[in-house]
């Protein structure tokens, strides 16, 4: 069982996450805009990327974020649905939550690089 100030922490990493990623969503949605207005190619956005540390350390705390995000929903609801609570749900989510944190950092050094 979750005892109340892990509850209660987890809680506000949810929000604090959800407003982060509304920030990173907005960024990137009109990032994609100009660059479909502008007529960029892949080619010049790759040149861009490659050109700034802004871009993938961007990308990097949007993954981050993402996957802290998603972890904890995500143990939230399986503790809903099918009422796995504890040990062994808390070590499932937070390898869930790290292999997005993987799957995603890894797509970033693949553009950045």
């Amino acid at each position: 069982m979750t005892t109340r100030p892990t509850g209660i922490v987890l809680w506000a990493a949810q929000r604090v996450t959800a407003a982060m990623l509304a920030v990173f969503v907005l960024v990137h949605l009109a990032t994609m805009i100009y660059a479909v207005h502008a007529g960029l190619t892949a080619a010049s956005l790759l040149a861009r990327v490659h050109s700034s540390l802004a871009w993938p350390a961007f990308y990097s705390l949007f993954v981050l974020t993402a996957a802290t995000h998603g972890a904890i929903g995500l143990r939230t609801v399986v503790a809903e649905w099918l009422g796995w609570r504890g040990r062994g749900a808390d070590v499932a989510m937070a390898a869930i939550g790290l292999a997005l944190v993987a799957a995603g950092l890894r797509a970033v050094v693949a553009v950045a690089s």
